[in-house]
């Protein structure tokens, strides 16, 4: 798949629009082989753990992120010009707050969602 696509799915992600990033990144996911099919899994998982958390499903969010995680722990410190490690600890750190909250007071998560960032600037 071509970087401009990783582009807009890391866009999509970075402004909190996380089903349209995982569209972008399971279209990705379908097609592409190893290393970055595990890559991409891990990325759209954990966009589809925020996007339940969104919606206020513990268990999808919480089943997910650690999913996600899972995948991308290899991938660090880097991979395809990502800053994987920050993606992983911001991404670890809401997980955590998650499993410390109860599913009733999902709602009142106060934890920063991920971002994505680039090694380098992309046009």
């Amino acid at each position: 798949m071509s970087e401009v696509t990783l582009a807009a799915a890391v866009e999509q992600f970075n402004v909190q629009e996380f089903y349209a990033c995982h569209d972008i990144l399971e279209a990705m996911w379908v097609e592409a082989l190893e290393p970055d099919k595990t890559f991409y899994q891990g990325m759209l998982q954990v966009a589809v753990g925020c996007y339940h958390l969104q919606n206020l499903n513990w268990r999808g969010a919480a089943t997910l992120l650690g999913e996600g995680l899972r995948r991308l722990r290899g991938y660090q410190p880097d991979y395809q010009q990502i800053d994987v490690t920050q993606l992983f600890e911001q991404s670890l750190t809401l997980l955590e707050t998650v499993q410390q909250t109860p599913p009733e007071a999902l709602s009142e998560v106060a934890a920063p969602l991920p971002q994505i960032c680039w090694l380098i600037e992309t046009a």
